[in-house]
């Protein structure tokens, strides 16, 4: 099979698909590997360094999409990349098609299969692909959170962490899953006071035991967010629900009622978000104010370490890209539940629940050799 990576060009984006021990796996199963030249470079993996592991570089991104079979990549095809989907290929790369009804539309005319690194969910519950960059994303929204605080920024000038005779500053996190428990780990490390809310027992169990009980842990309902964002500094938003659109669960009538210069940090934003004055954003313009409150939506954050992020992502998915290349991608979904539940497109049908009921899309099926 021929397996491309293509650059990737959304705003910011500095990961690749693959690695050259990526490369290496497939080229010795037996794969043609086309790598876009300067496809590493955010990632410090120069095209000398693909191209010793057995990848042919080639210049273009139209020759990498016009003959791949499976196509490897980080984020969703932005629209300078739609004219070069191509019916019966294989895209496997993170989709987040629940906010993006664009993209959805242009995946179902290409024909293309879309699978989404988002959705492959082990029978556990567990979303392997989405676990690394939520650790990431978790990690860098405390980070994104402090800068977003300084006043250059528009914030209220505050450090997490404060000083001896200076309080710290106050952290709701919403969420206590993945990214939520991963904000919670960094946000505790500055010292900063933290409270975390979920609707889970057992997720605000597994925070309190892990940080030590040293976190404030509250029953997400209504009241009780609102409560916390009210009295917080930074606000980061860590909702999931797989594949389907985040609630809102901050209301624009809360962010108004926040201090002037706080800040909210929206890790859901790439299926929705979960703040209802949030929108995207990007690594060239990350921040923008509303209601006097510094609001960041930038929906690859992960990018912003590319070379972390690289290694994370491509060390979980790149089994699942080796059974696409060996199998072909109906054998590798029939044989593997968790790679099945990813798909989210197939011949012009969108076949992924969450998504159709989203955009409110007509549901279509698996074809009966993939179906359980």
């Amino acid at each position: 099979m021929i397996v491309g990576v293509p650059t990737e060009i959304k705003d910011g984006e500095q990961r690749v698909a693959i690695t050259p021990d990526g490369v290496a796996t497939l080229t010795s199963d037996g794969h043609r590997v086309l790598v876009q030249a300067g496809a590493g470079a955010g990632a410090g993996i120069d095209d000398d360094q693909f191209a010793s592991a057995g990848a042919v570089t080639v210049p273009s991104a139209e020759e990498v999409w016009g003959t791949s079979d499976l196509v490897l990549k980080v984020k969703e095809p932005v629209p300078q990349e739609y004219p070069l989907l191509r019916r019966g290929q294989v895209l496997f790369t993170y989709l987040h098609l629940a906010a993006g009804r664009e993209l959805t539309l242009a995946l179902l005319e290409s024909g293309i299969v879309a699978i989404g690194y988002e959705t492959v969910q082990l029978d556990n519950g567990t979303l392997p692909l989405l676990v690394p960059m939520s650790e990431v994303a978790g990690r860098l929204a405390v980070q994104a959170g402090a800068r977003a605080l300084e006043a250059h920024s528009g914030g209220r000038g505050i450090l997490l962490g404060g000083v001896p005779g200076v309080a710290p500053a106050d952290v709701a996190i919403i969420g206590a899953g993945v990214v939520g428990s991963n904000a919670c780990t960094i946000a505790m490390g500055m010292r900063a006071n933290v409270t975390v809310l979920d609707k889970s027992h057992d997720r605000l169990r597994y925070v309190q035991d892990t940080m030590h009980g040293n976190v404030i842990t509250v029953i997400a309902t209504p009241l009780s967010v609102a409560r916390a964002v009210s009295y917080a500094d930074l606000v980061i938003g860590a909702v999931l629900v797989p594949g389907a659109s985040a609630p809102r669960l901050v209301t624009e009538a809360m962010v108004a009622a926040m201090k002037p210069g706080a800040a909210i940090v929206d890790v859901a934003i790439d299926q929705g978000g979960c703040v209802e004055t949030m929108r995207p954003t990007s690594h060239s313009n990350p921040v923008f104010i509303h209601s006097g409150v510094v609001h960041y939506g930038v929906t690859n954050m992960p990018a912003a370490v590319p070379r972390t992020s690289t290694w994370a992502l491509t060390n979980a998915t790149m089994p699942y890209a080796q059974a696409l290349a060996a199998l072909s991608w109906e054998r590798a979904a029939a044989l593997d539940p968790a790679l099945r539940r990813g798909i989210q497109i197939v011949d012009g049908q969108v076949v992924y629940d969450a998504v159709a009921q989203s955009l409110n899309l007509p549901l279509g099926s698996l074809p009966a050799s993939v179906a359980s």
